[in-house]
């Protein structure tokens, strides 16, 4: 459970491959690091409709899944 306040609006840093328009422009996403190593993951367009929580390992792991291509189903 997180606590209330544990990530406030400043505490998340959005990609630096946000992007202004164009092909994938606009497709954010935002990270908040917790004091405890927990990282959160959420979509800037839409930060009210939750976010996803790892721990540093899972957050790594995660992301060089996404990198390596291993969610695309269509690929």
């Amino acid at each position: 459970m997180i606590e209330q306040g544990a990530l406030r609006p400043e505490s998340w840093r959005k990609s630096s491959y946000s992007g202004g328009g164009g092909v994938g422009g606009g497709n954010c996403v935002e990270v908040a690091t917790l004091a405890d190593g927990r990282v959160a993951f959420r979509d800037s367009k839409n930060p009210g409709s939750g976010f996803l929580l790892f721990t540093r390992a899972q957050a790594e792991s995660w992301i060089k899944r996404l990198k390596d291509n291993e969610f695309n189903q269509f690929g």
